[in-house]
């Protein structure tokens, strides 16, 4: 059997004191970022303040409506988020949600209500009108496509629509239209 050399204490210390300031020297470089590299925030991003024409406290109207519903729009994380909080007729709650990423540079929502009804869209966002399309399923399994419309008419009235598509968009049936007016002008 071949003898095995030994470290000296001197060499092991060494070796150790390498390995701790390797580590530590990776501690201290910045963790990656999750977001685009270089975006500026929310606040500041022109893309992210494409919604702010609906920010506030809205009545809403509809055609068949007896009285009228109410909906609140504000931003949430640092900015980033647009919510739309709204409770309608005979105690029908929802939260519309939209966001622009800077990652794929592209809007993003999400609406839920308290029916259990949940339905995701992507969306194109210009000065006054916001578009966001998305599919869901009928209750018989038959794929929908969903359009919401947001369009600003002036500074205290938006127009929100909510159009389906049985064909992939070929034809679309209206299925809400609310006038939006600003509370407190």
């Amino acid at each position: 059997m071949k003898p095995t050399k030994s470290i000296p204490s001197s060499s092991r210390l060494t070796i150790v004191l390498a390995f701790v300031l390797i580590a530590a020297w990776f501690s201290l470089a910045p963790a990656p970022a999750f977001a685009a590299p270089d975006s500026p925030p929310c606040s500041a991003n022109p893309e992210s303040r494409q919604l702010d024409f609906w920010l506030g406290d809205w009545t809403v109207t509809y055609p068949g409506m007896a009285g009228s519903s109410a909906s609140k729009v504000s931003l949430d994380l640092d900015k980033c988020l647009v919510i739309e909080t709204w409770q309608g007729a005979k105690g029908h709650t929802g939260k519309n949600t939209f966001a622009y990423s800077a990652d794929d540079q592209r809007w993003h929502g999400m609406f839920a209500d308290n029916e259990g009804r949940v339905h995701i869209f992507e969306g194109k966002v210009s000065e006054g009108l916001a578009e966001f399309t998305g599919p869901s399923q009928s209750a018989e399994g038959k794929t929908i496509l969903n359009r919401i419309k947001v369009v600003r008419v002036n500074p205290n009235q938006v127009e929100q629509s909510w159009e389906k598509s049985t064909d992939n968009g070929a034809t679309w049936t209206a299925v809400f239209r609310g006038q939006y007016s600003r509370k407190n002008q």
